[in-house]
């Protein structure tokens, strides 16, 4: 019987309430569950220490027991400090949008012309420092 941490939706139409529960994984979202952990209230603001609590000790039991928490209550545990949560990889979400795609590929063009302009401005200061160095060596054997 494979167990699952996760939330049970409770509460009202447009009032969302969860209860964090232990639930066998085939029994349904609002269902059937073995032992409530604890509730998680959406609504109130993120500072309200009322919005989440979670019985750690019974948490912890089950995630010995070999209980899986879902995306969001690992969220949950991770902020606790509970459970450490991977990072996702998601790399399609990162490639951008047509608009966007053209406007950074002018930008990176734009980035390497001024790039390229620096470098030219500054061997051109280079090669003008040097020939002011030699005409400085030149007149120095002169006026000795």
């Amino acid at each position: 019987m494979p167990v699952v941490i996760r939330m049970a939706r409770a509460g009202t139409k447009k009032r969302p309430f969860y209860h964090i529960v232990a639930a066998d994984s085939r029994a349904p979202r609002d269902g059937r569950f073995i032992e409530r952990l604890g509730y998680f209230n959406p609504l109130l603001p993120k500072d309200k220490p009322e919005r989440l609590k979670l019985d750690m000790d019974k948490v912890k039991d089950w995630m010995k027991k070999g209980a899986q928490p879902s995306d969001r209550v690992m969220r949950f545990l991770d902020a606790a400090g509970v459970a450490k949560r991977d990072k996702r990889n998601n790399p399609e979400k990162a490639v951008p949008r047509k608009e966007r795609k053209a406007k950074a590929e002018e930008a990176a063009k734009q980035a390497e012309a001024d790039k390229a302009a620096a470098t030219a401005k500054a061997a051109e200061a280079a090669k003008a420092a040097e020939a002011a160095k030699a005409e400085a060596a030149k007149a120095a054997p002169a006026a000795s």
